[in-house]
């Protein structure tokens, strides 16, 4: 127990809370596109029927969202092995510290890419066929930060992968909708990492590793992180226009984008003493609280 307990602290598996229910609102919408030709069930009877027969697709989706992410996470501190251990701040990090050793990380990564693509298989050939796309891009992350100040979107890009890939899973197909979804994600984590991402400026900067507060500036890049987010904001509000939800998202919408103004608000370029609020406690109660009641109206008015 002991060791599972260093490879999910080596993974951050609590972070797991920021994608994962926008994976679950992906899958969703794509059972209400599949059971849109049964116009005289309700949105529950939908999701009943739906899951009857197909329940096995929503957990090889939550397997992929935890493999796919462990692969990344792990990788990444493989790669940064170095960096982590010159940054007191990442010092205390299980490779570091020699709690996990860098091989083992690199099997733990390995073996997580190939329980990903087999989960993958077993939804549907689409699934499998995009899933070495998906793992270049959310291991390919890890390299950024050495060439490219846009790192944070690249990041961005890997999470938005959560949703579309789920919505794929169940209609084999995209549309507009799911792409306003994965692009708001885009928008949302690509914000809060340039947040968390001002921690390590001075850092960054010593190391030669690019990131938008090292390049831009505090300052600048809390203005560039807001300007994400009101991006993020006004996809979602686009989302809710196309789609056609109703009042329970509008409540939902409205505590997320107050979630986002919450952590925007608590970060100043001299004072980062609650960084780790804005990150994690805020971007987890506006995720779920997002995912909660999308769901609801989708089922509700079904």
């Amino acid at each position: 127990m002991k060791k599972i307990a260093q490879y999910l602290s080596l993974v951050k598996f609590s972070h797991t809370i920021f994608a994962m229910p926008f994976a679950i609102v992906g899958f969703f919408i794509g059972v209400m596109q599949v059971q849109k030709s049964e116009i005289n069930l309700s949105g529950i009877e939908k999701v009943i029927a739906y899951f009857s027969s197909q329940w096995m697709i929503f957990l090889y989706i939550i397997l992929c969202m935890i493999f796919a992410r462990s692969a990344a996470m792990a990788f990444n501190r493989y790669l940064d092995r170095e960096f982590d251990a010159k940054n007191p701040r990442t010092a205390i990090r299980e490779i570091p510290k020699g709690i996990i050793s860098p091989a083992s990380a690199l099997r733990f990564t390995i073996i997580n890419s190939i329980l990903f693509m087999g989960s993958a298989w077993m939804i549907n050939k689409i699934c499998f066929l995009l899933s070495p796309i998906a793992l270049l891009v959310i291991l390919g992350y890890s390299y950024t930060k050495r060439f490219t100040a846009l790192c944070h979107i690249i990041l961005g890009l890997g999470l938005s992968l959560a949703p579309v890939g789920a919505f794929i899973a169940v209609t084999e197909q995209v549309n507009i909708s799911i792409v306003l979804l994965s692009s708001a994600v885009i928008g949302w984590v690509s914000g809060f990492d340039i947040i968390y991402a001002l921690q390590d400026d001075a850092f960054d900067a010593s190391q030669g590793l690019y990131s938008i507060p090292s390049f831009l500036g505090r300052r600048n890049a809390l203005l560039f992180s807001r300007i994400l987010h009101s991006i993020t904001g006004l996809l979602l509000a686009v989302l809710a226009y196309t789609y056609g939800f109703h009042w329970i998202y509008a409540i939902g919408y409205i505590i997320y984008i107050s979630m986002l103004v919450y952590q925007q608000s608590i970060v100043k370029e001299n004072d980062l003493s609650r960084v780790n609020i804005a990150f994690m406690t805020a971007n987890g109660i506006a995720s779920i609280f997002f995912a909660v009641f999308t769901i609801t109206d989708l089922i509700y008015f079904g």
